[in-house]
């Protein structure tokens, strides 16, 4: 952390110290870097240690005793129902481990500290006015950040706020609250499980703007939190868990972010949406609309909508998030992270992903290539205005029309197989006509042949008369081989990317395919730098193909 960080954190390490006994409190100091000091573990019979961010050292050779844990015990006074004690007007935490006859045989002794500016990296989310939660294992730092909130929000912001204060570990012990909350007010609670009353007697009876709750944990206080935030109260608060995906699979504590629910669609719906019949939603908008997962200290990942982040997980899709980090100058630096195409959180409830990938995505799209153009359209303006003429026998004219006008071939199906070019026929009608291949070979005329009417067929065949040697239809021929159903889904992805998804920038569903051809479809439209997914259910699952 920065030099101007430190000087603005206050600890009183030394009210801590005083509790000690003097055969751990002396080596301790002797050990220095009391700055750095996160607890002092006592156990019974075991070596006293000292923990430190990023280490752990043995304060003396000598095992703690009875008259060690009896002494530190004295000094701090009362534990409390959830076996926790503080010194007054400090924040520290002294908590207890007792053996089965309550007897105490540990102390867990955590330092307490107030650091102003450790809310930097969300200041502009908390001058929204909107209700954050914050996430993240112990020692991340969530209480002290409750702590900068509350006094930024009450004393910077004017706001009415009221502090939740279960241990006593936001404004710390005794009935003066420390200094570092400014002029918000504490409300101590007297048991944990009634942790819930208190918040909703705040509300009632204060009339606070800010509620500021640490570790919800059950599901009255899950509860008691949405009851507050339909109240038109901000509240910024804490909760077990280290991410927001965690709390989707907590039941306790799933209504934070808007519960969880099973719904039943119809069919016309699910196929719609492309989905099983029974799919998850969330069930309410949530009681936090902002989450903040506390990563490392000084580095945290934002979720700015809650409700969309929440839909994105459920629907299998990876949410968009902001990472913020503060360096060692204090500097504060936000990066947007947007999903990205081969890093998709799949739905633990699909089946078929893509292949291992014969294809390798292309380099990415410099600004001078945003504007889309046909492959085939390049290739007609290099052709210097040459026209190839072809006759159509047993082959739709409407459907050849129809793909050289999309593509703008430099095509044009002549009446008479004199002035004819090139032949276009179907496979059969070639097979089974004898005259017709006297005729051909008369006039030395290349003849292609199609297995059938379908679009992709001719597609196909029409691009490999004009020597349209794309990469990717050198890559059908070498990875497939001439599968005419292969062949024919694969065209039909390729002329839903072209037509549809890059020049319209909107998304498409294909038809049903094999799992399979699904995967060659999928790699495809990687080619293109695009994403792709599998929607419904066998033999109706799908590809659906999502712009830039």
């Amino acid at each position: 952390m920065s030099d101007i960080l430190r000087r603005q954190v206050t600890d009183n390490i030394d009210e801590l110290l005083a509790i000690l006994p003097d055969s751990i409190r002396q080596p301790l100091t002797a050990l220095g870097q009391l700055d750095q000091l996160v607890e002092i573990v006592m156990d019974l019979g075991r070596l006293p240690e000292a923990r430190y961010f990023d280490r752990v050292a043995y304060i003396s050779e000598q095992p703690v005793t009875w008259q060690d844990l009896q002494t530190a015990v004295e000094r701090v006074g009362d534990f409390s129902g959830d076996n926790r004690a503080g010194i007054e007007r400090t924040l520290h935490r002294i908590s207890a481990i007792r053996n089965r006859k309550g007897q105490i045989i540990g102390l867990t002794c955590r330092v307490g500290r107030a650091i102003y500016g450790s809310s930097e990296l969300i200041r502009d989310l908390i001058e929204t006015g909107k209700s954050i939660l914050l996430l993240g294992k112990p020692g991340m730092g969530k209480t002290t950040a409750l702590r900068e909130i509350a006094r930024i929000l009450a004393d910077e912001m004017n706001k009415r706020v009221v502090i939740i204060d279960t241990s006593n570990e936001i404004a710390g012990d005794g009935d003066i609250p420390h200094p570092a909350i400014g002029k918000a007010r504490r409300m101590q609670v007297a048991q944990p499980e009634l942790q819930h009353r208190v918040m909703i007697e705040a509300v009632e009876n204060h009339m606070p703007q800010v509620i500021v709750i640490d570790e919800i944990g059950t599901e009255l206080e899950a509860l008691a939190a949405r009851t507050i935030a339909e109240r038109g109260v901000q509240l910024i608060g804490t909760a077990h868990g280290n991410e927001v995906a965690n709390l989707i699979k907590n039941p306790t504590l799933s209504d934070l972010v808007g519960g969880i629910q099973s719904v039943t669609l119809g069919d016309e719906e699910a196929r719609r949406r492309g989905t099983q019949k029974s799919i998850l939603e969330r069930k309410a908008p949530p009681t936090f609309e902002i989450a903040v997962e506390m990563v490392e200290r000084y580095r945290w990942i934002v979720h700015p909508d809650v409700a969309e982040t929440i839909d994105n997980l459920l629907r299998g899709r990876e949410p968009s998030r902001q990472i913020r980090s503060v360096d060692s100058t204090g500097k504060v630096t936000i990066t947007h992270e947007l999903p990205t195409g081969g890093e998709v959180i799949t739905n633990p409830y699909a089946k078929g992903w893509r292949s291992a990938g014969k294809m390798k995505p292309l380099p990415p799209v410099t600004e001078a290539e945003e504007t889309y153009v046909p492959a085939a359209v390049e290739k007609t303006a290099e052709s210097n205005g040459e026209v190839t003429y072809v006759y159509l026998y047993g082959v739709s004219r409407h459907q050849a029309e129809q793909v050289a006008n999309t593509l703008q071939l430099p095509i044009v199906f002549c009446k008479e197989i004199d002035q004819a070019d090139m032949v276009l026929t179907l496979r059969s009608h070639f097979k089974n006509n004898g005259k017709l291949r006297q005729l051909l070979d008369a006039r030395d005329i290349p003849v292609h042949t199609v297995k059938s009417n379908a679009l992709p067929q001719i597609t196909r065949a029409l691009r490999r008369m004009l020597h349209l040697d794309e990469p990717m239809t050198d890559f059908y021929d070498f990875a497939y081989g001439d599968s005419e159903d292969e062949w024919e889904a694969l065209e039909e992805a390729r002329l839903a990317v072209e037509q549809i998804v890059i020049p319209k920038r909107q998304a498409v569903e294909l038809l049903p395919r094999s799992a399979s051809i699904r995967k060659m479809q999928h790699e495809l439209v990687e080619h293109y730098q695009l994403r792709s997914d599998s929607f419904g259910v066998e033999p109706n699952r799908r590809l659906r193909i999502y712009p830039w």
